[in-house]
């Protein structure tokens, strides 16, 4: 596997920060940026006529992540050739389909299923409910496939999300890279970092990602009360205080934030499911243990993946742990690329939600507010 890194900034264009430019021969060319940036069609224009025969993702975030920096405002590139492996890739739009769980089926079963061992999963993350979609790739997949990824961000605006796959960016689009063959070891992490606090609280209102009510009061009267001054700042301030959601007593706790509210009907738009009947709890920031969790997600891709380092890493962290860390935001990047080792290249993007299993032994889930990571290493 070979490896090429470079950055776009509005004061200073591109720039190579690694690797030999690899203009003639990367298969794969991943490009994280701003939605402002991404919205200029040059760009893609650009991109394309220096890598005319690589496959090329794009997606909208609320921050970028190269190496061991965190940006804003710019466009992170990563072309990768590799040597042993193959790729396929795919895209839809949601409007094109009933619902994402529909539209997750139709995408993963649009890419060949034979020798295929890994699903790398970008979508828009506004119009997606990203429960529905994992649900709908996860049902139609062999068991040997794992799947992980994200859906993209806005910066803290939560208007509208952009992804393109060969292609100029646009909202709805969901896109899917495949890798195929015996010669690549994929791993992955995710983990958090959040205290729950408070009092545990049932859903008693919701359809699907719209939640009303908890123990039936107004979900989003509550959190205006938690939020005190900053309810004005709705939706962004309630990443201050994601919940802690339990389908059942015995069941993983998975983190969901929101991504709208509506005034109106007093609903709560969150990234993914919130069933009726689940039990919650309020979170709130804890700056070490965000720290800790992302080290934590990395340890657990090399305990996985055994005694190799992995050559390349896609970090996604919600945009949520960016507002709470702040300054301090590359200290996460910073533990990852510690625990991983000095030689993996580090690459990825603040998001509205991670697409992840916490481990192998569990199954795929829609997250919120944690550091998920994808490793690759060719063999």
């Amino acid at each position: 596997m070979k490896i090429s890194q470079q950055i776009y900034t509005p004061g200073s264009g591109w720039k190579s920060e690694s690797g030999n430019s690899l203009i003639n021969d990367a298969g794969l060319v991943i490009v994280f940026g701003s939605r402002g940036l991404l919205e200029d069609k040059s760009h893609f224009d650009t991109i394309k006529s220096t890598y005319p025969d690589a496959t090329i993702l794009l997606n909208s975030t609320s921050g970028e992540i190269l190496s061991t920096r965190v940006y804003d405002d710019s466009l992170c590139l990563t072309a990768i050739k590799f040597e042993k492996t193959d790729i396929k890739s795919a895209s839809i739009n949601v409007k094109d389909f009933p619902g994402s769980s529909e539209a997750g089926e139709f995408l993963g079963k649009a890419l060949p299923h034979e020798n295929l061992v890994h699903l790398f999963v970008i979508s828009d993350g506004q119009k997606v409910n990203g429960t529905k979609l994992v649900q709908g790739i996860e049902s139609v997949l062999p068991s040997s496939v794992s799947v992980t990824g994200g859906l993209a961000g806005d910066a803290g605006n939560f208007e509208k999300t952009l992804v393109g796959l060969d292609s100029y960016p646009e909202e709805g689009v969901i896109a899917a890279i495949g890798f195929y063959g015996s010669n690549l070891t994929v791993g992955y992490g995710s983990r958090g970092g959040w205290d729950a606090f408070g009092p545990v609280r049932q859903i008693t209102k919701s359809k699907d990602n719209v939640l009303f009510e908890l123990d039936g009061k107004s979900a989003l009267k509550l959190y205006k009360t938690y939020l005190g001054e900053k309810a004005s700042e709705l939706p962004g301030s309630a990443l201050l205080f994601p919940l802690s959601l339990q389908t059942t007593e015995d069941s993983e706790p998975v983190v969901r934030t929101v991504l709208a509210i509506n005034e109106e009907d007093e609903s709560m738009t969150f990234a993914g499911d919130v069933p009726e009947g689940a039990i919650t709890r309020f979170m709130k920031a804890n700056f070490d243990r965000l720290i800790d969790g992302a080290s934590t997600a990395a340890s657990n891709i090399k305990e996985s993946t055994l005694d190799s380092d992995p050559e390349f890493a896609i970090l996604i962290s919600c945009v949520g742990r960016k507002l709470v860390l702040g300054q301090r935001i590359e200290e996460e990047v910073e533990a990852v690329s510690e625990t991983l080792g000095s030689s993996t290249v580090l690459t990825g993007f603040y998001s509205y939600g991670e697409i992840s299993p916490f481990n192998p032994s569990v199954k795929c889930e829609l997250h919120n507010q944690t550091m998920t990571i994808t490793s690759f290493r060719e063999v």
